[in-house]
């Protein structure tokens, strides 16, 4: 407001200028007076503004107190994160599995060698329930595993069955243990090579039987001899995983082992319909 009275006057003073010099200067220290006298109303109206600035501050923390809030809130969902977290082994097997925490091992001519919780359910039921010498092949850094053994097959009693009691065959079994998938495999061979006149009726035979043996399947394996030339073998196949079985892992290596054999067994039994089959079976 004192700046827009200063103007007006400035006014005046102009004019009273022309009319009388003498006034003039009686007008100069009129308005030297006023001007002294506005400059002290110019303080006063500067001082309060810093007032205001300085109110203003505290004002501004506030958004900063929130954030120690925040970061509890983090805390805290990050520590309910970890405790659903299982816990593993050095094996990646969980707290609530039965080979939690263990290690096994076996003495051998080369000393010591890991045994791996697959491949200790392998020996478990092959030494422990059925009570055979230890014949498991282990591999550098016992990440496989092989057992190697025989069995012999007989047919049934019952009359209906083209294979008989009398009909007794061999049967080599090959179970492979890998440790990084936890897979265990069952393979049962026919040891004798399939001859080459019976590969079509034989092939014809597993594509008719297969569907119904529900559990594994048969095929033709096809290797090269000592002599170089290609052999044709039949065999049966079957596997489990391990893998999320917390308890009972010698049980289904028993069961699929079990179940392989019956299968197996009926499928011969099937493919003996074929006389011609049936004698190579039996030579």
């Amino acid at each position: 407001m004192a700046t827009k009275k200063s103007p007006a006057k400035k006014k005046v003073a102009t004019k009273v200028v022309k009319k009388s010099p003498v006034k003039k200067a009686a007008i100069k220290k009129v308005a030297a007076k006023k001007v002294a006298s506005k400059t002290p109303a110019k303080k006063v109206v500067t001082k309060p503004a810093p007032k205001k600035v300085a109110v203003k501050k505290p004002a501004a923390k506030k958004p900063a107190a929130k954030k120690p809030v925040a970061k509890k809130v983090a805390k805290k969902a990050v520590k309910k994160v970890a405790a659903k977290s299982p816990k593993v082994d050095q094996y990646g097997l969980e707290q609530d599995d039965e080979f939690y925490g263990l290690y096994f091992a076996k003495s051998t001519n080369k000393g010591l060698v890991e045994v791996k919780p697959c491949t200790f359910s392998l020996m478990y039921w092959w030494k422990g329930l059925l009570g055979y010498p230890d014949m498991i092949e282990i591999s550098k850094g016992s990440n496989t595993a092989m057992l190697q053994f025989e069995s012999t097959f007989g047919g049934g009693d019952s009359g209906e069955t083209e294979l008989t009691e009398q009909d007794v065959l061999d049967i080599d079994h090959i179970i492979e243990v890998d440790e990084d998938e936890m897979l265990i495999s069952l393979y049962s061979y026919v040891p004798i090579p399939v001859p080459d006149k019976l590969i079509g009726a034989l092939g014809l035979a597993i594509l008719n039987i297969n569907p119904e043996t529900r559990y594994g399947s048969l095929e033709l394996c096809s290797t090269e001899n000592e002599e170089g030339e290609t052999e044709h073998f039949l065999r049966y196949r079957a596997a489990t995983y391990l893998r999320g079985i917390k308890s009972g892992k010698v049980e289904a290596i028993e069961s699929m082992v079990t179940n392989g054999s019956e299968f197996f067994g009926l499928a011969l039994d099937a493919m003996c319909v074929n006389k011609s089959i049936k004698k190579w079976l039996l030579s």
